[in-house]
């Protein structure tokens, strides 16, 4: 089992499911935070990603294809090596990940973020901004029921974001197989 901390605890383990979650730098209000004494970790999770799906907030560079499908790419490339990949969405402005991880999960992460923000970032022109924020949400999936209900959250998000009217429907995830 592997701790780090930035902001917030991480907490890994090689070959058990992780839910992860990561967003564009910017995509929340500056400053917002939680209240931890009247919100569960899990509350508070909810909260956030509620406003990430409204897309009110900072760059939605995800709407854009060629990013996402550089994104997607990173992420299919880091799952041929370094973790099973469950599950996946991404969203205007950020991503769900299900995997279990076979390596450390703090370097997969700096590895995917990392490839991913540079070659956005020549797409769009920004080189040498943030393009992540370095900070991720993960949780560490307790048993079968919890995976299957994460499981459901990732792949039902863009429908109950209004992005698609079925989880089919939605390019920009593990549901739906790539177009050739």
């Amino acid at each position: 089992m592997d701790f780090s901390q930035r902001r917030l605890p991480h907490i890994y383990a090689i070959g058990q499911p992780l839910f992860v979650t990561f967003r564009l730098y910017g995509s929340l209000p500056a400053g917002r935070e939680f209240p931890k004494e009247s919100m569960t970790s899990g509350q508070a999770f909810v909260a956030m990603d509620r406003l990430l799906d409204t897309a009110r907030y900072g760059p939605v560079h995800l709407k854009r294809p060629e990013v996402a499908g550089l994104v997607r790419s990173s992420i299919q490339h880091c799952a041929v090596s370094d973790c099973d990949l469950h599950a996946w969405v991404i969203m205007p402005n950020h991503v769900h990940l299900l995997m279990t991880p076979h390596t450390n999960v703090s370097s997969l992460l700096r590895r995917l973020k990392g490839y991913s923000a540079r070659q956005a970032n020549q797409l769009l022109r920004c080189t040498g901004q943030p393009f992540w924020e370095n900070e991720s949400h993960d949780h560490l999936v307790r048993n079968g029921e919890e995976f299957r209900r994460i499981e459901n959250y990732i792949l039902t998000n863009p429908v109950k974001a209004g992005l698609a009217g079925s989880v089919e429907e939605f390019p920009l995830s593990s549901a739906t197989p790539p177009a050739d």
